[in-house]
């Protein structure tokens, strides 16, 4: 792989979970901890919530849905509510409400430590000056980058928030890419996106980037190629020269 010249670019736009952070990690305990402490409180008996259960009815669905698929195959049935329910209240947007603080109760128990690899391209660019962005579809990332010391790393922060204050359409399309590019200040044909999802790849590749970087953290790297990567690696590191 030719090494990539950083300094022909005036801007790196990093998505976070898989890219910078391992957060899937802190999300997949999260899950565990609530999901089993609600099936505790219960009469019927159910099979307890395992590993398993994430990759099967959770990862990668909107947090309600992946509610909704773990109860169906436990043959539990609640009502549906609304967003704005209370953590406590026993309704799927209840029960993902109260997955979203048990979260931010494990991300401040336990933390979360950045990539190594990402940590050397960060240092990398930071060396050069290259402004940098996050920009993810979690309303967490700014937790996340607190727990991880990160926080400063960054110019601008677009994130599942910032989406909704804008309402910014989400990936796969490219406008949060292109929204934190102007924060930045910087055209996005002198931008680089860095993103391990396929959707996010996708929204890279929508947009007019200079270069889409697709980081292969389990998608497969001819996925990422066809979803419309320049470039695939399986770490960070290979990124700096």
């Amino acid at each position: 792989m030719t090494p990539i010249d950083w300094t022909k670019y005036d801007a790196v736009l990093f998505d976070l979970d898989g890219v910078i952070t391992p957060t899937a990690i802190v999300h997949e305990r999260a899950w565990a901890k609530m999901f089993n402490a609600y099936l505790a409180t219960r009469t019927e008996v159910a099979a307890p919530y395992v590993d398993a259960d994430y990759f099967a009815y959770i990862d990668g669905k909107p947090r309600y849905d992946g509610v909704r698929d773990f109860l169906a195959s436990r043959d539990i049935e609640l009502p549906l509510g609304t967003p704005q329910d209370a953590p406590s209240e026993l309704t799927i947007c209840g029960l993902g409400n109260r997955k979203n603080e048990v979260f931010n109760e494990v991300l401040s128990d336990e933390g979360v430590d950045a990539y190594p690899g990402s940590i050397q391209l960060l240092d990398h660019l930071a060396g050069l000056h290259v402004p940098l962005a996050i920009v993810s579809s979690s309303k967490n990332a700014p937790a996340v980058l607190r727990a991880a010391g990160l926080t400063q790393r960054f110019r601008t922060i677009v994130d599942g928030q910032v989406a909704v204050q804008f309402q910014i359409p989400g990936k796969p399309a490219p406008d949060m890419f292109q929204h934190a590019a102007r924060a930045l200040g910087v055209s996005d044909r002198r931008s680089v996106v860095v993103e391990d999802a396929v959707s996010g790849v996708q929204a890279g590749a929508a947009g007019d980037f200079a270069r889409v970087v697709g980081v292969d953290r389990g998608a497969g790297h001819d996925v990422l190629m066809r979803a419309g990567a320049d470039l695939v690696v399986t770490d960070l590191r290979e990124l700096v020269p």
